[in-house]
This record gives structure tokens, sequence and C-alpha cells, in this order.
């Protein structure tokens, strides 16, 4: 504030040319000084930079710029400095009025506080009531949100708790779409709903753990359903063959198997309301679903369809029942010793394809046709691949029978669901041969112990009674024995029944496997009759064989085979009809099999016939061994040798059993046994070791071929013509002769003409016995070329033989 006195003005300062151009040039540092937005550095250093002395000019020019602008702040003041005094004035007076006030103010408020103080704390008090009730409210509203997703969690827990998993999954399911996204910004649902995967995969553990216990459970369950099953197609199968052999004309149907135990059958008229009373009282059958609880693999597939993950358990339980399947289709290793072993083996097999079938039929999609008739097929291969095999380790035909009726039941009931079981019936087929040749190999023992047992004699018959026995078993007539009075005897032995009952046996028992093939009674006829063909053919003519050749087995025992065999043979028509009348099919059909018993007894006996004559040589050779010759007696004894009447005498008795032989058998062991001893006695006169024979010698043998051309002509065995068995020793007859009579010139003279004596003479055989006479004549009569008649005697012995030498010789060179 001015105190009054107003200061001089300065003075103005000329200015010339030159300091115009100053000005005008300090013009604008002035402005850029005063200026707020510019740098004083740069403003300042161009003062500085541009020219000398300008700092002192600059100097100047600013003093001159201070002192005008003092001037103008002056006169501003001096304008307005009344103004200024007056304004002071007023504000004086009003001072008092304004501490008056000041005290009013003051007061007023100390007493508006005093009154507020307590207004205040009132109001606060309202305040934190109504925020608390409006927390409160908002509180309810919100628990009435969470308290429905707490009642359902703790829903679930019960639920899971229970292991009402399906209610469970269902009750997670509407805590995440509905209840949980009302409240989701409460930290409690979002650990509610983070904990709900947790619980899904306890879930599908649980529910996985219990399928599992399922499949464990179904193991030990398919046996006892297997074995139910079975035992219904068993009791099907029985009625119904039952009701074919009452009335084959009801019309009953092969039993069609079902789920509910209950087997639908079709009835006629009156034979439905018999049917229905009869079985009133009877069980219904236990099925699949009574034994076995289900309800786990239903629980775990909805569990895993809720889920999402239906083809994860699909493929899971699809892979565990293969496995079980190849655990099930695995026998043990020795099923083959008892029918139990086959019996659990197929009661396992049906019970794993029964629960698979109501697996099938009860779920929607967990099991295909597909998939069932695949593992059916897998499960066919390995069954037949284990029948073959433990069916070739039995020995015991009524165990494969036994096997035959299990497999015929087990197939029955298995196509009763609906698999295909042809290939178990075509392995039925080769089963069946394996059968037969157990019973081959069973008659095989049946056949020797009749021989063993058997006395080979005629069949005494006592009474009527004992022929009626007899004829009962084996076919017999004879009207010649039926006339004789008793007692009598029956020309076979006891083993002819006995072996004819045998062979029904056999036939009975072939056909029982015959039984339940879904085979034409054509098709079984072929069978039993292809069957019994092996039996005579092979069993029965090989037991006859190996009798015939065994050494204890004498001529008698012969004799009595050969009248065997021919009784069987002609029983082998009777054999045909019983096979007919079983079958019902006519021998006449084109593809009828014939019987081989014809030829298999023909062989027989002709290997009988062959024994006989090969035993009777035998004999003969026997006794040619005691023969004792003193080949260089003087002269004959005048009687036979002693063995050669023995043999005679033996073959004499032999013939005589052989009146029960057919003619011609008889006849050509009697031939053989002469040609036989013929050509021994022959054999003894030639032998090579015998080197000197006497003329005594020969006379004593040519006793004895008498005495065997006597046997002959006496006709042992009748039906011989003429003097046809002496024949046989015509060879040693016209020999001896030519050396008895010593007819070497008719020999000679007559030799090679048709109508020679001597004409079964051979030159080399001839020739052999004069040179062992030849040498003897030297060694006895040493002094005998003293005498004219031994001399010539010699010279003739050398003679013939020289010309016997040539005969020789020219046969030689002529064959």
């Amino acid at each position: 504030m001015s105190s009054g006195r107003a200061e001089k003005p300065l003075p103005d300062i000329p200015e010339d040319d030159g300091s115009r151009d100053d000005e005008k040039g300090f013009g604008n540092v002035f402005a850029e000084l005063e200026s707020v937005d510019l740098s004083l550095g740069t403003t300042l250093r161009s003062v500085y930079d541009d020219q000398p002395n300008a700092h002192k000019r600059f100097m100047e020019k600013l003093e001159v710029r201070i002192r005008n602008h003092d001037r103008e702040i002056e006169k501003m003041c001096n304008f307005h400095h009344q103004g200024f005094v007056d304004a002071i004035t007023e504000l004086l007076k009003v001072r008092a009025d304004a501490e008056k006030l000041m005290g009013q103010v003051t007061d007023t408020n100390r007493r508006l506080q005093d009154t507020g103080r307590e207004v205040t704390a009132q109001t606060e008090e309202v305040i934190r009531c109504r925020i608390q009730q409006r927390n409160m409210t908002t509180t309810v509203e919100r628990l009435q949100l969470c308290i429905p997703v707490l009642e359902m969690y703790s829903k679930l827990k019960e639920q899971l708790e229970s292991k009402r998993h399906y209610a469970a999954l269902k009750t997670m399911e509407q805590l995440e779409k509905v209840f949980i996204p009302r409240v989701s910004r409460y930290r409690f649902c979002q650990i509610m709903a983070d904990n709900l995967p947790k619980l899904r995969e306890d879930i599908k553990d649980i529910s996985m753990s219990d399928l599992k216990d399922f499949l464990e459970s179904i193991r030990k369950h398919s046996d006892k359903i297997g074995e139910t099953a079975m035992k219904q197609a068993q009791q099907h199968r029985t009625f119904n063959s039952v009701v074919q052999k009452q009335d084959s004309g009801m019309g009953y149907t092969k039993p069609v198997y079902s789920l509910n135990g209950r087997t639908p059958t079709q009835h006629n008229g009156l034979a439905a309301e018999e049917g229905v009373e009869e079985d009133q009282s009877e069980e219904e059958v236990l099925t699949a679903q009574d034994l076995v609880d289900f309800s786990p693999v239903y629980r775990c597939l909805h569990i895993y369809t809720v889920l999402g993950d239906r083809e994860t358990f699909e493929n899971y339980y699809r892979k565990q029942r293969k496995k079980q399947a190849r655990l099930v289709l695995q026998p043990q290793s020795n099923m083959h010793e008892t029918v139990e072993g086959y019996r659990r083996y197929f009661n396992q097999i049906v019970g794993f394809f029964l629960v698979e079938d109501h697996v099938l039929h009860s779920t929607q999609g967990l099991l295909t046709r597909a998939f069932t008739d695949e593992l059916w097929n897998m499960a066919l291969s390995k069954i037949t691949a284990v029948l073959r095999t433990h069916s070739s380790y039995c020995s015991d035909p009524d165990l494969v029978l036994e096997l035959k009726n299990l497999i015929v039941i087990f197939a029955d009931t298995l196509q009763g669901y609906g698999y295909p079981v042809s290939r178990l019936f075509d392995l039925l087929f080769e089963i069946r041969d394996q059968y037969n040749e157990t019973l081959l190999k069973k008659w095989v023992l049946v056949f020797r112990e009749i021989f063993e047992l058997d006395n080979y004699s005629p069949i005494p018959v006592e009474t009527e009674e004992d022929y009626k026995s007899v004829i009962s078993r084996f076919p017999f007539h004879d009207a010649e024995i039926e006339k004789q009075d008793f007692p009598k005897k029956l020309p076979m032995s006891q083993s002819v029944p006995q072996i004819y009952v045998q062979v029904k046996e056999f036939i009975y028992a072939s056909l029982k496997f015959s039984e339940s093939l879904h085979r034409s009674w054509t098709e079984i006829d072929d069978m039993l009759r292809k069957s019994t063909n092996l039996l005579l053919t092979r069993t029965l003519s090989g037991c006859l064989q190996n009798l015939i050749k065994k050494p204890h087995i004498g001529l008698t025992e012969l004799v009595q085979i050969i009248i065997n065999t021919t009784h069987l043979e002609q029983a082998c028509k009777y054999l045909e009809d019983f096979i007919t009348n079983i079958t019902n099919v006519s021998p006449e059909t084109v593809h009828t099999t014939r019987l081989y018993g014809l030829s298999t007894f023909k062989d027989a006996r002709h290997a009988a016939e062959g024994e006989i004559y090969t035993k009777l040589n035998q004999k003969i050779d026997e006794f040619i061994q005691l023969a004792d010759y003193d080949w260089g007696m003087p002269e004959s004894d005048g009687q036979a040798s002693g063995y050669l009447m023995d043999l005679i005498n033996f073959l004499r008795s032999t013939f005589q059993v052989f009146t029960h032989l057919p003619g011609k058998v008889a006849q050509t062991a009697c031939m053989s046994a002469c040609k036989h001893l013929s050509t021994s006695l022959m054999q003894m006169l030639l032998d090579c070791e015998l080197k000197q024979i006497s003329m005594g010698a020969v006379q004593q043998f040519n006793l004895d071929v008498i005495q065997c051309e006597l046997f002959a002509s006496s006709e042992p065995v009748p039906g011989f013509q003429g003097d046809t068995l002496q024949l046989a020793f015509i060879d040693l007859r016209q020999l001896l002769d030519l050396f008895m009579v010593w007819d070497w010139s008719t020999y000679l003279a007559d030799y090679g003409q048709p109508t020679s004596k001597y004409l079964r003479v051979n030159p080399s055989t001839a020739l052999a016995l004069l040179e062992k006479m030849k040498d003897t004549s030297k060694k006895n009569n040493i002094f005998s070329q003293f005498r004219k008649n031994d001399r010539d005697k010699q010279k003739l012995i050398e003679t013939v033989v020289k010309q016997l030498r040539s005969l020789v010789n020219g046969m030689s060179q002529h064959s």
C-alpha cells in the first residue's frame, strides 16, 4: 500500500537509431523472458552470444523496462486507492456486529450439538437395526436357496450309503443342472460341484466291483444252472419217449425250452387235459434268474449308460465273459475217467451259455446275437476238439454210451435256446465209431472166454426143457434129431448158442448208441449192419483164427470148430431178420447192407480145415520120425514095421471122428494125409544121408507100402470112387515094383510112353535108388565077383545106371 507520496517519474532516455535496433532486438528477448512457457537458459544464452557489449546494453534496456512497469503499477494503485480506503472503513463498522453474531452462532451451535448428539445415537442404532434386518432377510433368502441343495446332497449321501447308485446318479444330475447353479456363488456349492465327479468315479468303481463279484459268483453257479437245464431237457426227453411209445399218433412235438422254466408242449384234445392233471403236482423248474441275481449287471449297465460310458462297460463285460468261456471250456485232465467228469464239464458250459442267453434277451445291446454266435462257434470248436480227444481215451463202451447220452442232452438243451448244434451230432458219428471199437474190444474178451470155457463136444440134451432152452437161444432145427428120444446130443458145442446170443447183445448195444441221433431208421439199419459186419469179419473171425492156431487145439477140437462154424453160418440169416425186426427196414431195400457172416465162417472153416491138414501131416511126421529101418538087412522081416501100423491105426481112429464133417472136408483130409505119407516115405527112401540100401530093406519097405495101400483101399472115409485114394501111393508102388521085379528092360523100353507100366517112375529117382543099391552090392559082395551070376548082375546095374544117366541128362537138356 502506498504512503500517499507519489514518486517522481523517471526521465525518458533519448533513443537514437542504433538504440531502436537494440530495442527491437531486445524486445523479443523480454517477451520471451516474460513468458512462463519458455526456458530462460536458452533466452539468456542468446543475449550473450549475439554481439559484444550486448550484456551491458541488455542491462540498460532491462532497467528501462523495469521503470516503465513501475510507472504503470503506480498509476494503477493511485486509481484504486480511494475505494480501498472506503472498504476498510465499512469493514471496521461491521466488526462489532460480526463478533456479536459470532457469539450467537457459537451458542446456537453448542445447543444444537447437545441436542443432535442424542438424535445421532438413536439414528445410528436405527441404522444398525435396519442393517441387521436387511442382513437377516438376505440370509433367509439365501438359506431358502441353499437348503434344497443341502437336502439333495444329504439325500445323495444316504443313497450312496444304501448302495442305491442309480438313484444317486439321478440325484447328482439334479444337483448339477437344477440346484447348484442357483447358489453357485457360494464356496460350499463349489466344493459340492468339485466333489460330484469323484462320487461318480466312486459309483463306477463300486458298480464295477459288484460286477466282478457277480462274474465270480456266476462261475460258481454255472454248474448248478447247467445241471438244472439238462435235467429239464432229460425230463422232457423221457416224457416224450414214453408218450411216443404209448401212442405214436398223439402229435407231441420237440420241447422248446424257455427262460421262465416252463416248456410249452402241444397236445391234442383229451391228451392236453390229461397232461394238465398229471402236471399239477409237478414243481416249477428253477431257471437261471432263480439261481442267480442279475441285478449287478443291470445296475452296472444303467450306471455306465447314465455316465455316458456304456461302450467301456460293454467291452469290459464281453472281454471278461470271453475269458470265462475259455476257462469253462478247459477240461480237467482226468475228465475221461468217469461220466461225472463229462457231466460237470457239460453243466458248466450249459450254465455259461444260458446266462449269456438271459443277458442277451434281458438287456438292450449289452450282448448281441453276433457276439453270442461268435462265442458259441469258438466254444463249439473247442468242445468238439476236447470230446474228440478225451473220448479216444475211453476204453469202456458203457462210459462212451453215457457220454453219448450226455452229448445228446447237452445238444438238445442248447438247441432249445437257439444255439446250432449240428456239429455235435456230426461229432457223435465219430464217437460212434469209437464206441463200436470199444464194443469190438469188449466182445473180443467175451468171445475168448466163450472159446476157453467150451468143451468142444456136442451139446447133451437130457430133457425137453433142456432142448427148448437151447433152441430158445439159437435157431436150430433138425428133423432127424427132433425125432430122436432123450437123452440126445446136438451136433454143435456150447459156444455156438453163446456166440449167437452175444452177437445179438452186440446189436442191442450198438443200437443204444444209434438212438436219439435224429437219424432215419434206414440209416440206423445201415449202421447196425455195418457194425455187426465188423464184429463178424474182424472180431469173431480173429478170435476163431487165433483159436484155430492155438497149439492145444487138437484134431477133435478142430472138427468141432468146423461143425460150429457151419451152424453159425446157417444162423446168419436169422441175424439179418433180427436187425430187420428192430429197424423195420426191408432187406430188399436198394441200400441195405448184407451181413458178411457167410464169408467169415467160411474163412474160419477153411482155416480149420487147413489146420486139420497141417496137424495130420505133423502127426504123420512124428510117426515117421519113429521109423528105424535097417537099410543093410539081407532080407525083410516078413511083416510091416511097427511105427507104420501105429500110424495107420491112428489115421483110422482119426477119420472116424470126421464122420460129422462135410464129406469133402473128410475126403480132402484123408487124401492129404495119404499124399503126405507117400511123400514122406519117398523122401525117406531118397534121403541124401542114406548112402546104401539093400534089397532086403527094399522088400521091408515094400511091405510097409502094401499096408498103406491096404489102408487106402479100406475106404477110411466114405465117398471115394474106385481106387482114387490108392493113387496117392502110385509113385512108390511103381518104383518098388521096378526094383522088386528088376524089370529094367521094360522100363527103359517103354519110357516116355503113355501106356508105360512104370509111367510115374522118374529116371532121376530110379537112378538115385539104384546107385544106393549098387554101393551096397559092392560092399556086401566082395567075393561075388568070382561068381558069374553076380558079375552079370553087377554089369547089368552098371549098364542100367548109364542108361538112366543118359535119360536124366536128356531130360535136363530138353528142359
